[in-house]
């Protein structure tokens, strides 16, 4: 069933179209035969990101003189996260590792610390995963626990982390810790630890609502002797580079929801007009019509506000502001518009069996991750003037 991406837009053009294509073959090929296998598994495997690195769909944006292709045009990332959707498959934390945690590297990282990682993160060969979220500290980042005292030639980093999205199946974490006790915002800096370090290990898969194929665990770090050369840009500076990060993050997640939306609709268009109730199609009742005229509505709307925000990004003039504008009304509307396609299904819409029943369990989290959407519109409503 075709995703319902207009492509004919001005801002698609015929490297995004074969991109595309190649792609969805490759989704068809490698993920979804072993999905449902791996949502039992609790996690992808590694030989799918390596035949993904090997394709060229990690980490586009790498510079070539470090191995990667050095495409800086987030089109690319919104087409992996939309194929990906379209084809009901959460499991693969490409987006995470390619739109959010590489981007730190590209932007903060020494030289050596770019030749050390990112051509592995090209390859598929270095799994990366984010640690800002701790067990009582989720929106509010500058509350962190988590410490990294300065020890002359090292930190020792102490504290624990939760939600953290390829948390098991990590090479490299950047670890969002406090290096200045005595200081809030400008007391955090980011640290990059290595799988293997002495003290550091991932704790246990976490078992979620949705999204089972989805690695997501808690890591624990006790005593991590992280050597100095590991700090990612400079010491007290963590939460600043986060800020600047953050509106890539949210407009990711927006295009997701664009995309998740876009699924639905189309599962239960196909739906209406198969199934029959009093002698035609349940389509044909005013109810039903205008159920879906609402919906394709909404997301037409979002689609093109996405798109927009994707030229701004490209063109590096998306506000944090936008960002969030993005984020919150996206992940809303496909919330509201996934859970109206459970309705139109009637009881076959709570079968696991029917992708739209899937949808509903994998999407909730959209509102809530990247910042929820309460903290969206208080963004929102600061850069008003309030």
């Amino acid at each position: 069933m075709a995703i319902a991406v207009d492509e004919s837009l001005e801002h698609y053009t015929e490297d995004h179209r074969m991109f595309r294509a190649g792609f969805r073959k490759f989704v068809a090929a490698e993920i979804t035969p072993y999905h449902e296998q791996w949502e039992k598994d609790g996690q992808v495997s590694r030989e799918l990101w390596l035949k993904a690195g090997a394709q060229g769909y990690l980490s586009m944006d790498v510079p070539e003189e470090y191995g990667g292709p050095g495409i800086r045009d987030f089109r690319f990332n919104n087409i992996v996260a939309e194929e990906l959707t379209r084809a009901g498959a959460t499991g693969p934390g490409f987006g995470v590792h390619t739109d959010i945690i590489v981007p730190y590297i590209i932007a903060y990282g020494t030289e050596s610390q770019k030749k050390k990682y990112l051509p592995g993160c090209v390859s598929g060969e270095c799994i990366t995963a984010i640690a800002m979220t701790e067990p009582n500290t989720g929106s509010d980042l500058a509350g962190v626990k988590t410490s990294a005292a300065d020890k002359g030639d090292h930190y020792l980093l102490n504290g624990q982390k939760t939600f953290i999205t390829n948390g098991m199946m990590c090479d490299l974490v950047i670890v969002v810790a406090r290096t200045n006790p005595g200081e809030r915002h400008k007391g955090m800096s980011l640290l990059l630890v290595d799988r293997g370090m002495p003290g550091f290990e991932p704790s246990k898969k976490l078992h979620k609502l949705g999204m089972h194929a989805q690695d997501t665990a808690e890591l624990f770090f006790k005593d991590v002797k992280v050597p100095k050369e590991n700090i990612l840009g400079e010491e007290g500076k963590g939460f600043s580079y986060l800020m600047q990060q953050l509106p890539q993050e949210r407009l990711s997640v927006a295009a997701l929801g664009i995309a998740g939306a876009e699924t639905a609709l189309e599962h239960t268009i196909t739906y209406c007009k198969e199934r029959h109730a009093f002698g035609k199609p349940i389509g044909a009742f005013q109810n039903s019509r205008f159920k879906l005229a609402e919906m394709k509505t909404e997301i037409v709307i979002g689609r093109h506000f996405v798109d927009h925000c994707t030229l701004l990004l490209n063109r590096g003039e998306l506000t944090t502001e936008v960002a969030s504008m993005a984020k919150w009304w996206c992940t809303e509307m496909q919330k509201r518009v996934v859970d109206t396609c459970v309705q139109l299904h009637g009881g076959y819409g709570y079968m696991m069996e029917y992708p739209v029943a899937k949808a509903f369990v994998d999407s909730r989290a959209q509102t809530i991750y990247a910042g929820s959407t309460e903290i969206m519109k208080e963004i929102i409503g600061r850069s008003m003037g309030f």
